[in-house]
């Protein structure tokens, strides 16, 4: 249970200088929002947007936060986790595990800007550019036309001790707005390394500021601009977007452009990356990275006041973070809606629409049911007061909460479990419901005391599906509040292909995914973007069928391409990844088949006497953040005594904060790049379009099937609505590859679990022999990843050779546990054995097969990579 709330005390810690009182930003009229208006009242806009939702969530704000984080306990003077570590993870990361990579996102893709109280980037790395502390930051800061000192801003501090908010040591510049550029300040970090960092801006607000701040992001994939509303939101960080960095090839340029002259624009700090904890408690930061932390010490951090950071005057960090939040909500949105007893605090002025706290909750069932999804709202400020400060009812947080909730427990049951528990509908005076004045929902979304709810809670297609029903929820409220529609953005397309035609263009082509609890969620338009080499996104082109034609890439270098569904309500997912590339010799191309679309849990066994996870670990979509360490306790009828002792379910938290790898949907670029150092160009196509026979096996002379972790996945839960997912080679494709091979086509297949996926699937064990002359031994032909030469007849390396696939789960590359040890059959030779067990991990049929037990994008090095293929193509006589 959340700890009820209670009026706030007065803080000690002294506020920055609030921003003058400016007039009220225009609401969102009934019917098609309008354009201006939404422009006019939005804190961020893209300037070039390919495609703009009218039916979705433009000029909207949402403020969203994941539950609880690390935070300082005074009695004890150490900082702790504010719940138990339960099932390999706990609540204080797991609901930012549906909130990072789904949730947030997905309201941005539908226009929003969101709001969080909690540091939302996990990369680590930090680079902050200020002019006021250059020798302290890392970057620098150059300044060109006529710009003037402004007032007190951003002054960086390394640490931030008690009672210090760095938005109130610094300063800021100011120059007035024109048609035409004639001041601008440029931002250049120093960066360690390449990776995706978070940009976020500071400035001060000032009711004369320019409604239209024009900031550029150069990134690896071109520059991105960005119009920032400085009327609102100064004095904190403001999020501009996630964008890959190369060091030494990042900046940020902020100019005094402006639709409207005369007005003045704020340049002060950059900050690129997340970064570690900053704040001081105790005499001592927590050591660990700032998005673990509570949002006590993010919004200290940000540059909120006292009246919003610590409620309990300093004295009681957990209750400052419960409460915080809340207020948090009240200082973006300032009079005359401010923090509790300080309403007529100017605060920020963002016209928050509505916040929605993301939890999971303590709770058991006895009879492996799911305990279900709670949603608690309050209809009574902290004055008692049954109105929010611009005079709406507070019922109408009722209306949220019934609307989320619905919208949680009707598509979890139309797509997992047919029985997800309702759980109350609640009217309880919680801090976090209660204190933020616009409409407020605090969602329980399962027990994660519960293994049957975890079930769910550790499988990423429940994840992406809850967040989605989350996201429709805010949504179809927002639309009914002011009466105007609301269409839910596209899935992620799928079916795709990238090939070269007869001029030697590039084709793509792909088909939309239907949603099938959301008709409205059709795509009608598409955006295509690439990337070269191991470059950036680019910005992309729109499309209105499902195809396009690109230019081909130079000789050697490798071209990807991606797409994104768009429609009235927003933008899809991206899909996964393909590339293509030329080699220059002119000869056919090498398709390459993207066959790894799993995503799964980690595995979950159930006997009498013990329960848990434990085994397979699954596979992270993209990056685990939730994983904390291993189960230690699998005695069901062990019981919670305290956090420390926490009953069934017990954890390690030896790898909190160290994000896992999984499937990225982007390896087909990685086998495209030692196909081209192995001379070889390639093209490349999804499973799903060779099933169908959209693409031809025929017209290539060999064929590489990438299969990674892929195998047969049940969905989650006792009673699935859906059948299992990601069948390594379904009947289809093993129809395909046998023609295939009939007709003289050459086949490299690799990963880790395909055989045993095949070999127990109708007729999988004569395809096994005949079609690839292999049988399969076991499922766990090795947990250690060197490879050795095979036999003489048949070896794919000299002897001597070793290369190794990962088998280490860490950031940077998923780790293959376990992998299939093969053997040849029928037609076969032996080509690879494992080093440490001498079991089969490679066998070739007849100079027409090369089956591998191991992911070629697994191992360690791109010169084991570039090894191994080149190996099998001369093996294939390719």
């Amino acid at each position: 249970a959340r700890a009820p709330a209670r009026a706030a005390a007065r803080p000690a810690v002294r506020a920055a200088a609030p921003p003058r009182a400016a007039a009220p930003l225009p609401e969102i009229a009934p019917g098609v929002p309008d354009a201006a208006a939404v422009a006019s009242r939005a804190l961020v806009r893209p300037l070039d947007p390919l495609a703009t939702p009218t039916r979705g969530l433009a000029g909207r704000h949402v403020a969203v936060w994941a539950s609880h984080g690390l935070y300082y306990d005074l009695s004890r003077g150490s900082w702790e986790w504010q719940r138990a570590p339960l099932f390999t993870t706990i609540e204080d990361i797991l609901p930012a595990a549906f909130v990072l990579p789904y949730l947030a996102p997905m309201l941005e893709r539908a226009g929003a800007v969101v709001l969080t109280p909690r540091e939302r980037d996990t990369q680590t790395d930090e680079a902050v550019v200020d002019a006021d502390a250059a020798p302290a930051t890392r970057g620098l800061t150059e300044e060109s036309g006529t710009w003037r000192a402004g007032g007190r801003g951003y002054g960086h501090r390394s640490v931030v001790r008690d009672q210090q908010n760095p938005f109130a040591s610094g300063t800021d510049r100011l120059a007035e707005t024109a048609l035409v550029p004639t001041a601008q300040t440029t931002w250049t970090p120093t960066l360690r390394a390449a990776g995706e960092y978070a940009v976020t801006v500071a400035y001060t607000s000032a009711p004369d500021r320019a409604t239209d701040a024009r900031y550029a992001v150069t990134h690896a994939g071109g520059t991105s601009h960005f119009a920032v509303n400085q009327t609102m939101g100064g004095g904190t960080w403001v999020r501009l977007g996630t964008f890959r960095f190369a060091p030494g090839r990042a900046r940020v340029t902020l100019t005094n452009e402006s639709a409207t002259p005369g007005r003045t624009v704020s340049a002060d700090a950059v900050r690129f990356g997340g970064g570690m904890g900053s704040v001081e408690r105790g005499g001592a930061t927590s050591g660990r990275p700032r998005w673990l932390e509570a949002g006590r010490y993010y919004t200290q951090f940000a540059g909120f006041p006292p009246e919003v950071v610590a409620p309990e005057d300093d004295r009681d960090d957990y209750k400052d973070d419960y409460k915080g939040r809340g207020e948090w909500v009240n200082g973006l949105l300032g009079a005359p809606a401010g923090p509790t007893g300080h309403a007529e605090m100017p605060g920020l002025r963002v016209p928050v629409d509505v916040a929605l706290a993301l939890h999971t909750d303590a709770g058991l069932t006895a009879d492996s049911t799911v305990f279900g999804t709670l949603a608690i709202y309050h209809t009574r400020g902290m004055d008692g007061a049954t109105t929010f400060p611009d005079g709406r009812p507070r019922t109408i947080s009722r209306d949220l909460a019934a609307r989320v909730q619905d919208q949680i427990v009707t598509d979890l049951r139309a797509l997992y479990d047919p029985l997800w528990t309702r759980r109350d509908l609640r009217n309880r005076n919680y801090s976090e419901a209660a204190r933020p004045n616009v409409p407020t929902v605090l969602i329980e979304l399962l027990a994660h005391q519960n293994l049957t709810d975890m079930r769910f809670a550790l499988d990423p297609r429940f994840r992406f599906d809850a967040s989605r029903a989350i996201y429709k929820g805010i949504g179809r409220f927002l639309a009914g509040q002011s009466r105007t529609a609301f269409v839910v953005q596209p899935l992620a397309v799928r079916h795709l292909s990238a090939l070269f035609d007869a001029a030697g263009h590039v084709v793509v082509r792909w088909q939309p995914e239907a949603d099938p609890v959301e008709p409205s969620a059709a795509p009608d338009r598409y955006i295509v973007q690439t990337r070269l080499g191991e470059g950036g996104w680019d910005g992309g082109r729109l499309v209105d069928v499902p195809e396009a034609t690109l230019a081909a890439p130079a000789p050697g270098e490798v071209l990807s391409v991606r797409v994104v569904a768009v429609n009235a309500g927003g933008e899809s997912a991206p899909s996964e990844v393909l590339a293509v590339g030329r080699a220059g010799d002119g000869r056919p191309p090498v398709l390459v088949v993207a066959g790894f679309d799993r995503v799964a849990a980690p595995e979950i066994f159930q006997t009498a006497g013990a329960s848990g996870i434990r085994g397979d670990a699954g596979v992270p979509d993209g990056v685990e953040l939730s994983f904390i360490g291993s189960q230690t306790d699998l005695d069901p009828a062990s019981i919670y005594v305290d956090d420390d002792r926490p009953g069934h379910g017990a954890s390690r938290l030896d790898a909190v904060g160290r994000p896992v790898a999984g499937n990225t949907h982007d390896f087909v670029a990685v086998h495209g790049r030692a196909l081209l150092a192995a001379g070889r160009s390639f093209v490349s196509a999804s499973d799903e379009a060779v099933e169908e026979g959209t693409v031809d096996l025929g017209l290539y002379p060999a064929v590489d099937l990438l299969l990674g972790e892929e195998r047969t996945t049940p969905a989650p839960g006792w009673r699935p609505v859906r059948g299992p997912d990601f069948e390594a080679l379904p009947a289809a494709m093993r129809a395909r590859l046998a023609a295939y091979l009939a007709s003289g086509g050459r086949l490299l297949l690799s990963g880790a679990h395909w055989a045993t996926d095949v070999a127990a699937a109708p007729g999988g064990t004569a395809f096994l022999r005949d079609i690839l002359g292999v049988r399969r031994l076991s499922g766990d032909g090795a947990t250690a990843g060197g490879l050795s030469d095979g036999t003489v007849e048949g070896a794919l390396l000299a002897p001597g050779a070793r290369v190794a696939f990962n088998t280490v789960r860490g950031p940077d590359l998923y780790a293959v546990e376990a992998a299939d040890a093969i053997e040849p059959a029928g037609q076969g030779v032996l080509g690879l054995r494992y080093a440490h067990t001498g079991a089969g991990a490679g066998v070739i049929r007849h100079g027409r097969v090369v089956s591998l037990g191991f992911p070629i994008e697994a191992l360690l090095s791109e010169t084991d990579r570039v090894a191994v293929v080149a190996a099998a193509l001369s093996a294939l006589g390719e």
